[in-house]
């Protein structure tokens, strides 16, 4: 005959009291909600058995939380910075007792703003949107009135809370170390027009002329650069000048960048200093390493979860907008300004 599982075996497979467990169990307050949803599974899992038929109810409707996770082709192919914000949502999801669905959005489902089949198929409680795909997408998917949260993304016409990284003031103390190390001609590369983030990052590396009282050369600021080669030699063939240092807007054009000046017989730093952001692989494997603001991708994707949980609980809410911070890490790609 198979043993009746009981609190304490719960309690003792959790390493926690059965006190614990029982205040997990009951609904009761006393325990943090990742316990009581811990403890819940581990009970179903074990096969105990619920003395209170509502209280069994309130557990099934629990774990039948479903949670999807949306995101264009682009934005999922890109493993080195959505990947790691992909696995730390993934990891959040399930350590919460809930189930994470995903759904890649292809262009004609874009253009044609197709809802994604499991919003049909399915019953989604909660919704992640990560990057941008077209805010009338966007609308189209927070118009189904399921609680939604963007992840590095947000516009003024979509009502939805928003995780951002702090790009303006990283951007900001990126160019700031620059002006430290006593470079004036700095040139900003990035397309301001791909991502509100690229933007905001532009408008960080504007903040820091001016709050040194310096004036930024249009020549030098390179405000659709596209990540190949090609758009940084075309870059550079247009000045007459040379910027003493680079502030790119990601890696990939940091690692660009780089190759290119280097192509054209420039030593990174000595001749000229490079700086980006995100702190991908591309920072990291460059010749020499860049240096870079750090982003807590991992902290990204819990606080994402984190937010959706609490707005599925509080719909009625203000939006609310959270800024990460980021971390300058200095490397070996620049150095003070020669004279």
């Amino acid at each position: 005959m198979t043993k009746k599982v009981t609190m304490q075996d719960i309690a003792d497979r959790l390493n926690i009291s059965k006190n614990s467990v029982s205040q997990a169990l009951s609904g009761k307050p006393g325990v943090s909600e990742e316990t009581r949803m811990l403890v819940q599974h581990t009970a179903d899992e074990m096969g105990y058995a619920y003395s209170n038929s509502r209280n069994q109810k309130q557990v099934d409707k629990k774990e039948l939380k479903n949670i999807a996770l949306i995101a264009s082709d682009f934005a999922f192919s890109l493993k080195s910075f959505f990947g790691e914000i992909y696995l730390s949502v993934e990891k959040e999801v399930r350590a919460r007792g809930m189930n994470l669905f995903i759904e890649p959005i292809d262009r004609d489902s874009k253009e044609n703003l197709a809802l994604p089949s499991l919003l049909t198929n399915q019953e989604i409680d909660g919704i992640l949107f990560l990057s941008h795909i077209s805010t009338d997408y966007i609308s189209n998917i927070i118009n189904t009135g399921i609680p939604t949260v963007l992840i590095d993304h947000h516009s003024p016409y979509l009502m939805a809370d928003s995780i951002l990284t702090n790009n303006r003031f990283g951007a900001f103390m990126a160019v700031e170390h620059l002006i430290q190390l006593g470079h004036r001609d700095i040139a900003f590369v990035g397309d301001i027009e791909f991502s509100p983030s690229y933007q905001e990052r532009f408008e960080g590396y504007l903040l820091a002329f001016k709050k040194y009282g310096l004036t930024p050369k249009e020549d030098f600021m390179f405000t659709n650069a596209k990540e190949n080669q090609g758009d940084i030699h075309s870059f550079l063939d247009t000045l007459q000048d040379e910027p003493s240092a680079w502030f790119c807007v990601n890696d990939g054009l940091g690692f660009l960048g780089t190759s290119v000046l280097q192509q054209r017989g420039f030593k990174v730093p000595e001749d000229v200093s490079v700086c980006c952001f995100d702190n991908g692989q591309l920072s990291q494997i460059s010749t020499p390493k860049i240096t870079t603001m750090d982003i807590d991708l991992n902290y990204f994707g819990k606080k994402a979860v984190e937010q959706l949980c609490w707005r599925m609980e509080n719909k009625d809410e203000p939006i609310h907008e959270i800024l990460l911070p980021t971390k300058l890490i200095i490397r070996e790609s620049t150095a003070e300004r020669k004279e």
